[in-house]
């Protein structure tokens, strides 16, 4: 966007004209620095005169050089990456960068792992028709760089429309409507702006995408718990009902009281329930796919 508004280059105290060949070297100097996972800026300063028109103060400017930012992952998210990979959860990178800078980025964390992902700018993403970008969605590696908030939200309607459960990730404004629509919004909580904050389901304290990995395995451990809890309950007292019933049924003498089967399920429920409740999570509980959305709680 700036190279375009200037017409002069600066190299040390000497400024010379513009030519293609400098405008050349600063675009591959740019690539490079992208390519190497570096968020670039461009710099460029004029002289303004007292009697300077404002509409038109920035053209003919002078390009001084180009800056690049580094803003480097955790060191938890590889191996938080890897779990995603075991667990079923597809992970898709949707960013404002450069696709140079998000395909670095990708293959540090481990996002990448193919040789040609998928790399779907905005512009590319608006020529794309709805069944060509579900199609474009079942690729293993894909990166959306260069999008807006409009386009996030079309991503995530696709993803839906796959019957995929869709988590996202954001921390400014224009995040917010992606986050509103997805099934679980996730905000920075150090971060983030207010407005995503309000948009989203859950806040992530620590900003830390190996805390979502953790949430997930919490979650599973959780639900297995609550099955094992309600197949032990039925498995328990199931017996202990038949005989009542069949005393009302059959007139079959009960073999225990009432007081007897209370005192019964206090020593035999109680324990082994909590204890069920609270158990830890299974050694391949992340090493198996999600469940389907449909599933129940308890099945044959």
């Amino acid at each position: 966007m700036l190279l375009p508004l200037c017409n002069r280059v600066q190299t040390g105290a000497d400024i010379t004209a513009l030519n293609t060949e400098a405008k050349q070297s600063f675009l591959q100097a740019q690539e490079t620095m992208a390519s190497q996972g570096l968020r670039v800026l461009a710099f460029a300063w004029r002289e303004l005169y007292e009697a300077h028109n404002s509409e038109a103060q920035e053209q003919n400017l002078i390009l001084c050089g180009l800056v690049g930012l580094e803003d480097p992952p955790r060191l938890e998210v590889p191996e938080a990456m890897q779990r995603c990979r075991t667990a079923g959860i597809k992970v898709i990178m949707v960013t404002g960068d450069h696709p140079h800078t998000a395909l670095a980025i990708g293959r540090q964390i481990g996002q990448v792992q193919s040789e040609h992902p998928v790399i779907i700018t905005g512009d590319k993403l608006r020529q794309l028709s709805e069944t060509q970008l579900r199609l474009a969605l079942d690729a293993p590696d894909i990166i959306f760089a260069r999008v807006g908030a409009d386009q996030k939200m079309r991503i995530v309607a696709a993803l839906k429309k796959k019957k995929h459960i869709v988590a996202v990730t954001g921390d400014g404004v224009n995040d917010a409507p992606a986050l509103k629509l997805a099934d679980i919004g996730i905000a920075m909580g150090l971060t983030g702006t207010d407005v995503a904050k309000e948009a989203a389901d859950m806040i992530l304290l620590d900003d830390n995408f190996a805390s979502i990995i953790a949430a997930i395995e919490e979650g599973r451990a959780v639900y297995e718990n609550i099955r094992k809890f309600l197949a032990y309950i039925l498995t328990s007292n199931i017996p202990e009902v038949i005989p009542y019933l069949a005393f009302a049924l059959l007139k079959i003498p009960l073999p225990l009281t009432i007081i007897q089967i209370l005192a019964v399920d206090l020593g035999t429920d109680m324990l082994p329930a909590l204890g069920l409740g609270v158990g830890k999570l299974e050694a391949d509980s992340m090493n198996r796919p999600p469940r389907a959305h449909n599933e129940r709680l308890l099945d044959w």
